[in-house]
């Protein structure tokens, strides 16, 4: 695979995130959340608007922040409502 086909591969990749999600259910703002992380408060907007993907970097730290794998927060794919999902300790 050449370097333009790859490059425009990864430019058409849409990446999915639980941002606000997550977000709500620990009561934080955009501002909030960006301090945690370094970041502006806009950048966590784009994110969440699927406007933006994140480095490497901020996503190891958002996973750490909110505690939670960084498959957990960001996707490929559109995600599944977390109702699907077996329950912690179900041993499914």
């Amino acid at each position: 695979m050449s370097n333009k086909t790859s490059s425009k591969r990864n430019e058409e990749m849409r990446i999915y995130n639980r941002l606000p999600v997550l977000r709500a259910e620990r009561g934080l703002t955009r501002q909030e959340l960006a301090g945690s992380v370094d970041v502006n408060y806009q950048t966590i907007g784009f994110l969440e608007r699927g406007d933006y993907s994140p480095s490497l970097a901020l996503a190891f730290a958002l996973s750490e922040f909110f505690g939670v794998p960084i498959e957990a927060i960001f996707s490929p794919r559109p995600f599944e409502p977390l109702k699907t999902w077996p329950a912690a300790g179900s041993g499914q």
